[in-house]
């Protein structure tokens, strides 16, 4: 039984995973794509209207308006280099918004398809035009790179090795099952969808470097803005956690700030 189960659930999920793969423009990456983007972006579409609905949207003040104003900037830059690489297109079913909320929290978010939030809670955070660039460059590249739709896929591929599992296991007593499934739980989570998130994040960080950059916004302020983020405290180990050190961040930025550079000056 073990074997008939391996024997059909590995070429299958190989199967699945060569056939709904997509390249990424940007970064010329093959991706999971078990979910299509026009009904991902419609779910996103209607949960940010509901956010909207739920929460106090700041309008008219300099803000809001800085908020705005780095937003279409950056939705610039993303345009122009991606008919750079003939890739025109790839923003169709888009629908670009940017909004400030009141909220001490220190967070921002860009869901697919292009709707971003900023919470009023991280302006004295990013301190200026060039520190919120930063964070909504990061943002933008989150969308752009589709990693919600990979994160999607990836709960797929995981609801299905833990159907595989359990199927293997079906024969065993069920304290071996239930001890089975409790590894295959935290192992798939420290080994898969931890590191997976981390690197998005990295993904994210050196992207939206570059968008900033093209945006007309200096890269180099990336590095005080994570420092402060730094000072803030409240990091967890590298290795349980879905996102990069601070530590790491910074090196990393320092890292790819020529490449952001001299991509800019391409435009």
């Amino acid at each position: 039984m073990r074997k008939q189960v391996l024997f059909f659930f590995l070429p299958a999920a190989l199967v699945l995973f060569v056939l709904t793969c997509a390249t990424n423009p940007l970064t010329g990456k093959s991706t999971m794509a078990l979910v299509d983007n026009t009904e991902l972006f419609a779910m996103s579409f209607e949960e940010y209207d509901q956010f909207l609905a739920e929460n106090k949207v700041v309008t008219g003040t300099p803000e809001a308006q800085m908020v705005e104003r780095v937003g279409q900037n950056i939705r610039t830059a993303a345009e122009k280099w991606l008919a750079s690489e003939g890739q025109r297109g790839y923003l169709d079913g888009y629908e670009w918004e940017y909004h400030l909320v009141e909220s001490a929290e220190v967070n921002a978010w860009c869901m697919p398809g292009g709707k971003i939030v900023v919470y009023s809670g991280i302006l004295s955070v990013t301190e200026n035009e060039d520190g919120l660039a930063t964070v909504m460059g990061h943002e933008v590249a989150h969308a752009l790179l589709n990693h919600g739709q990979q994160r999607m896929s990836a709960g797929v591929l995981q609801e299905l090795g833990g159907t595989a599992v359990n199927a293997l296991f079906s024969g065993s007593s069920e304290n071996t099952q239930t001890l089975t499934m409790l590894a295959y739980g935290i192992g798939s989570e420290v080994f898969g969808t931890l590191p997976f998130s981390r690197e998005h994040e990295s993904e994210a960080d050196h992207y939206g470097l570059i968008l900033m950059a093209i945006a007309g916004y200096n890269p180099e302020e990336s590095v005080p803005f994570w420092e402060r983020m730094s000072a803030l405290g409240g990091g967890t180990v590298e290795f349980l956690s879905t996102h990069p050190s601070d530590v790491t961040r910074v090196r990393q930025l320092r890292g790819w700030m020529a490449e952001a550079k001299k991509k800019a000056a391409e435009f």
